[in-house]
């Protein structure tokens, strides 16, 4: 059986890099199973095993090199001449040139608004604060940084083993894509770093201008630092992505769009999953004080609170910022990939690679222009006003940038490939293609919306039930609202994933093979069309729930002569009860908008998902011409795998959340300890670390054991069967899109439930308020830990997975099925053992005293 003829294209085209990536990024992680944490995670004969494990299935391929050196070919990708086709008059090459021009505008734009934000008023009292939680998010970010480097050591050796001595690459392809590995680390790290700086600015801003007594300039300070970000994550990306296009040799270009993939998606998965365990640690072990000791939010004695001020940057900035980069990227590596590999004609080739970079382009282009246009209206309805609705003008800038990206895509389409080959109707195909999944970026968080915001009537039910029933009511109104969003949404994505297929059987499949795998991307692109305001929207949360944090542990108001100071030095007559209602009523503007990116991450894993399954099916029944009766529930192994992967996705869950449990016990068993309300204004610096201290220990642990065996698990099962990895593949997908839908709707729910309580109702303290805190914690690693670590987790199985797949059909092929059912079985073993361990090793138990 070979797995690498001509039919394959399609299998091979958007996700080998990403597989190659992803085998790297999570085999380091085994290895790094003999270093630091795991030395006392794990005992001394496992590491030997696991070891033996992964050099018994190096050795098989060695003894199979031979097969393999087929492998590789989006490696071998040579991109075609850009110069020898024109658009508008002016060669491709040339053109693209021009996009550089607006990446440098992108950059400028992130800079200026850096700069102004730093500019801004602040008293000293706010600013020393935010920068204390800077200097404990830059002591997570270089623990982390050294972490993952640590990581980089064990991914270079594999490159260098599967590449060089496999595949027989020549040394310096290999150095290439080791290069531009560490180009995709410096991305997704820098980015998220950025991001960091620039929320730790907003936030001591947006607590300042809470004093003079206006909501407008609290909603802008945060829309401004989030556009900051999202403008320079999509310019970093699209000028990396530019400069191989444009600048990097044609034939080293696959590998160093691989080594950017591998590099990029390391970083965002240590970034995110370690930065969603570490924030709902922190913040749960910050709030449960206030049912405790009957403290108000953001006490400054609270120990808890820089950690969970550090955690909001670490799990809300920082991981969705390196996500967001990755999927960037990734997106458009799978759409290069295939165009190369799945469209014959090089003019045509040409077309589709200028078309795709100049409407990356045009949706930078268009997210600033919408900026600016909701920027100019937002002002005139809400400059001068004393109440303000801040969920008003983020949905208007949400629908704005749509309308504006749609319009966009259809203008520019029609300009640059009015003709797709000899097809005049191409254009406004793809246009649409594309336009259905920007209006999922839109149509997906008016539907989040429903059951998150504060003027939700699902919300509202939650508060009802805890009024009458407590937190167990509550928590059950809560559970219904995260269910019926996930049918709303899964619809709603159902309905425009469908669309997409539909156009793309309107004629596109006389230009490449397996044209739905195409569009499924397309729609994965539209999906991040909105791109700076889609970020943008979700960095707006973590900057108010910070602003809150700032302006308590400022102690302003108990500065001696500080209203007259404030009028002085600012012309500010100052109500320190009016600020702080303003400040927790954007607060929940900021929870429902944070809550309505997360559904657009989840769901274009999803998409791509879907689109790789597409792949790997053609790849396995040669193009649909044989085996296809066994993707039918006659066929044992793909009932069975559909079964299995439902399993993994709870068992992530659990895994997720019992590492935030453990590490909530931890800091709530430190705090409560060492609060002392009595005889201090502020909890010293050295408890406030320790806090951090245990977040960070926890984050770590929880993610190895997950990324370890989410690892084995994938190569165990694609050595299984081939169609019972597809049944798991199909499952993983499914199981995994529902259960983030509704962890993260449900968690929504429950936290503005409890907004509801503290802003409109005025309960704090009450017995009502204890039964949202309580929803809230329960809501933490639901919609912050476990939900959008699921995007990560479907993308890496389902793209290391292919990889595992024909790495399974190559050693049956060279050694027997015997070999490949002996290696699942030991894989299943490694796995296994750490599933036990998510649990068993990271169980609370009671320390001896």
């Amino acid at each position: 059986m070979r797995l690498y003829a001509h039919w394959k294209v399609s299998a091979e085209l958007l996700y080998r890099a990403e597989a190659l990536k992803h085998l790297f990024l999570t085999e380091e992680l085994l290895m790094r199973t003999w270093f630091d944490n795991l030395c006392s995670l794990a005992r001394g004969p496992l590491k030997i095993s696991v070891g033996a494990v992964f050099l018994s299935m190096l050795a098989c391929v060695s003894a199979g090199a031979q097969e393999v050196q087929e492998a590789g070919g989006e490696a071998n990708l040579k991109l075609p001449d850009l110069s020898q086709v024109s658009f508008l008059g002016i060669d491709g090459h040339k053109i693209l040139l021009f996009g550089l021009i607006f990446c440098m505008f992108g950059l400028i734009f992130g800079l200026a608004i850096y700069s102004k934000l730093k500019n801004l008023p602040v008293h000293k009292s706010m600013r020393d604060i935010s920068e204390l939680i800077y200097e404990t998010c830059k002591t997570y970010l270089i623990t982390q940084g050294k972490f993952i480097l640590l990581l980089e050591i064990f991914i270079a050796i594999v490159i260098v083993l599967y590449f060089g001595v496999l595949l027989k690459f020549e040394a310096m392809r290999v150095a290439i894509i080791l290069l531009f590995s560490l180009v995709g680390i410096a991305g997704s790290y820098g980015v998220a770093w950025f991001g960091i700086r620039v929320n730790t600015f907003a936030n001591s801003r947006t607590a300042f201008a809470s004093l003079r007594g206006k909501p407008y300039p609290i909603y802008h300070t945060p829309l401004q630092a989030g556009m900051s970000i999202g403008m320079m994550l999509i310019s970093v990306e699209l000028l990396i992505m530019l400069f191989i296009l444009l600048f990097i040799p044609g034939d080293y270009a696959g590998p160093c769009f691989i080594g950017f993939a591998i590099g990029e998606s390391l970083g965002a998965a240590a970034l995110r999953i370690a930065g969603g365990i570490f924030t709902k640690i922190a913040d749960i072990g910050s709030d449960l004080m206030k049912i405790v000791f009957k403290i108000k939010e953001d006490d400054a004695r609270n120990p808890g609170v820089i950690a969970d001020c550090t955690g909001d940057n670490a799990g809300d900035s920082v991981g969705p910022s390196a996500d967001g980069f990755e999927t960037y990227g990734v997106t458009g590596v799978a759409l290069i990939t295939f165009i190369l590999l799945g469209v014959s004609s090089p003019t045509v080739q040409v077309q589709l690679l200028v078309w795709i970079f100049i409407m990356r382009i045009v949706m930078l282009i268009a997210s600033a222009a919408a900026y600016f246009i909701n920027g100019a209206i937002a002002k005139a309805r809400f400059g001068n006003v004393d109440e303000m609705n801040y969920e008003a003008p983020l949905t208007s800038l949400v629908w704005i940038t749509s309308v504006v990206s749609i319009g966009f895509t259809y203008l520019v389409s029609y300009l640059i490939i009015p003709s797709l080959g000899q097809d005049t109707t191409q254009w406004w195909k793809l246009a649409t293609i594309i336009s259905c999944g920007t209006l999922a970026g839109a149509i997906i968080p008016e539907l989040v919306k429903v059951f998150t915001s504060t003027e939700s009537r699902h919300v509202r039910e939650v508060v009802s039930s805890a009024q009458e029933g407590g937190a167990s009511l509550g928590i059950l109104s809560g559970f219904v609202a995260g269910n019926f969003s996930a049918y709303y949404i899964g619809l709603a994505m159902v309905v425009l994933m469908s669309l997409g297929y539909l156009i793309s059987e309107m004629g596109l499949a006389t230009f490449m093979i397996a044209a739905p795998v195409f569009a499924f991307g397309l729609v994965a692109f539209g999906f991040l069309g909105m791109g700076p305001v889609t970020i943008a929207v979700d960095s707006y949360g973590p900057v108010t729930d910070n602003a809150q944090s700032v302006y308590e542990l400022s102690l302003i108001e108990q500065i001696p002569g500080i209203q007259q100071e404030l009028k002085r030095d600012y012309n500010i007559d100052v109500n320190f009860e009016r600020a702080k209602e303003m400040l927790e009523a954007n607060d929940g503007a900021g929870n429902t908008f944070k809550a309505t990116a997360k559904p657009v991450l989840i769901g274009t894993a999803v998409v791509g998902a879907t689109t790789m399954i597409f792949s790997i099916i053609m790849a396995l029944t040669h193009g649909l011409t044989m085996n296809v009766n066994k993707l039918s529930l006659l066929h044992a192994p793909f009932v069975l795998g559909l079964i299995t992967g439902g399993a993994m996705i709870y068992w992530f869950t659990g895994a997720s959340t019992q590492a935030v449990t453990t590490g909530a016990y931890r800091a709530v068993e430190f705090i409560k300890a060492n609060i002392h309300l009595e005889e201090a204004k502020a909890a010293s610096i050295e408890d406030s670390k320790k806090v951090v201290e245990i977040c960070t220990k926890y984050a770590q642990k929880g993610m190895l054991n997950i990324f370890i065996a989410v690892f084995f698990a994938t190569l165990s099962f694609a050595f299984v069967e081939p169609f019972f990895f597809i049944g798991y593949l199909f499952s993983i997908a499914i199981f995994g899109l529902y259960q983030a839908i509704f962890m993260a709707n449900a968690g929504g729910a429950w936290d503005n439930a409890k907004k509801i309580v503290e802003v409109e109702l005025k309960q704090k303290g009450t017995p009502l308020h204890d039964a949202t805190v309580v929803g809230d914690t329960v809501g933490d690693p639901f919609k912050d830990t476990s939900s959008v670590a699921l995007n990560p987790v479907i993308k890496f199985t389902t793209l290391f997975g292919l990889l595992a797949v024909e790495l399974a059909v190559q050693l049956t092929a060279t050694q027997g099925s015997n070999v490949t059912h002996a290696l699942a079985a030991a894989f299943f073993a490694v796995s296994f053992f750490f599933v036990y361990r998510s649990f068993y090793g990271m169980r609370i138990r009671q320390e001896a005293h």
